[in-house]
């Protein structure tokens, strides 16, 4: 007998709970060694190459490319040695996912019965018994429209156990008519119940045969006569219409919805405007390409303006999680990546800690990883602060979305030059616009507005950024 391995959706990261696969690399049937790429797995952000960790077979796919699986989750089946169609089915059979309830639940749970929502305080006064005041605590229920059935209305465990369970499927589609019976099912015996459902569903008694006492016709022989209605056919998707290309979301498509959806849905943002002359800036990375032959980007000069920004100003450098503000120690800056499959930022950790250039050397090789799909999820998981620059694009200006759980986040647009007036003369000066998006539930306005005035002044005095 062969012995089979199962290989199973793999976890990414805390956030992770599911995964697509994307493609098999490895055929069916087909021997693999160590090392080999087996195959991509897309996640919310990424898409992931999953290497053989020892030469095998693979012996079943289980998922195929395009599903998406719980982390988990059975994917495909390992063997060493030829193994037979009926072992490798009752492997399957037997396979019970080890990452716990996540692998479990093919299907998204049903939403709960009760919501924080109906969180309602039970009066002390209440006539509600001890181990129903316990039923509805636990379980969040509104107890207010309940009718209490125990002795002088008291509420009991059986009552808010009732209340709990969803409403049960109505028997038939019509309410039953309480107008006086035709005269003509006097002649019947049947009960008043079945006999007004007759006359409501246009059945004839005379036709059935009653299963009751001594014949009698019943409410469920008349409900046994009527023609169920039949269910509405299952609409077809939308169709495109002419010149309309439809495409499904990606995951990673998706989770930017989602999460951006969120965000604005959730953070109360407000935006502070200001602009920073950047002509000692040009000058200072001129003079860098002209002795080096290359330099840092505009972009990664920010950088490391807004970290040391940051470092003076703690209060900005923060998540929000629920009620609770995350103080962070270093800045953990994400930067903004397009990348064909949607928005990705990876991080520049401690970011106060390192020099331009290295930032320069961090933010291009995440920002090739990003592009390639092999971010790795510490990569971009977290952070303390965020720039987006679309200055590269011509953007003169723009606000950015918070990203969740972080507070602020630094929208730069384009350099344009300006001009202004110097002892009352007219000269020239390049300027970038800077719009920083606020949490208002962590940042107050002025705490934002002297960290803007702080990284304005840092922008305008680049020395400091090498020092």
């Amino acid at each position: 007998m062969s012995q089979l391995r199962a290989f199973t959706m793999p976890k990414w990261g805390i956030e992770m709970t599911e995964g697509t696969i994307a493609e098999w690399m490895v055929a069916e049937g087909q021997d693999f060694a160590r090392g080999d790429i087996l195959t991509l797995i897309e996640t919310d952000k990424i898409t992931n190459e999953v290497e053989a960790e020892f030469p095998a077979r693979l012996a079943r796919i289980v998922t195929p490319a395009g599903a998406m699986r719980p982390v988990g989750a059975l994917l495909a089946v390992f063997s060493e040695g030829e193994a037979a169609p009926a072992e490798i089915a009752a492997f399957i059979a037997d396979f019970a996912p080890a990452g716990g309830k996540a692998a479990a639940l093919a299907t998204p749970a049903p939403p709960p019965l009760f919501s924080a929502d109906a969180r309602v305080a039970i009066p002390d006064t209440l006539a509600i018994s001890p181990a129903a005041r316990a039923q509805a605590e636990a379980s969040q229920l509104d107890i207010s429209g309940i009718s209490g059935s125990g002795r002088n209305g008291r509420i009991t465990h059986q009552d808010v156990t009732q209340a709990g369970r969803p409403p049960a499927p109505a028997r038939d589609t019509g309410a039953v008519s309480i107008a006086p019976l035709s005269a003509q099912l006097d002649g019947h015996f049947a009960s008043p119940l079945a006999k007004r459902l007759a006359l409501q569903h246009d059945i004839d008694l005379a036709t059935i045969t009653g299963t009751g006492r001594r014949g009698r016709i019943g409410k469920a022989d008349v409900l046994g006569r009527i023609v169920p209605p039949t269910m509405p056919e299952t609409p077809a998707a939308p169709t495109a219409e002419a010149g309309v290309e439809i495409v499904a979301m990606s995951p990673m498509r998706k989770a930017i919805a989602r999460q951006l959806s969120f965000s604005k849905a959730t953070i109360p943002h407000f935006y502070l405007r200001n602009s920073a002359k950047v002509d000692a800036l040009l000058a200072m990375r001129a003079q860098a390409k002209r002795a080096t032959g290359e330099a840092p980007s505009i972009n990664d000069y920010l950088i490391r303006a807004c970290a040391l920004a940051l470092r003076a100003h703690p209060d900005v450098n923060v998540q929000v999680h629920g009620d609770a503000i995350h103080r962070h120690t270093h800045a953990d800056i994400a930067v903004a990546v397009a990348t064909d499959k949607g928005l990705l930022t990876p991080i520049v950790r401690a970011a106060e800690t390192k020099s331009v250039a290295r930032i320069s050397a961090e933010v291009k090789a995440l920002a090739e990883r990003a592009r390639a799909g092999r971010l790795q999820a510490e990569q971009f998981q977290g952070g303390s602060f965020s720039v987006s620059n679309l200055g590269m694009f011509g953007i003169e200006t723009f606000d950015a979305i918070i990203n969740p759980p972080q507070a602020a986040i630094l929208a730069v647009g384009a350099a344009r030059q300006e001009t202004l007036g110097v002892d009352h003369a007219l000269a020239f000066a390049t300027r970038i616009k800077l719009s920083l998006s606020c949490d208002h539930r962590a940042i107050d306005g002025a705490v934002g507005a002297r960290f803007l005035a702080d990284l304005t002044r840092l922008i305008e005095s680049p020395e400091e950024l090498t020092a």
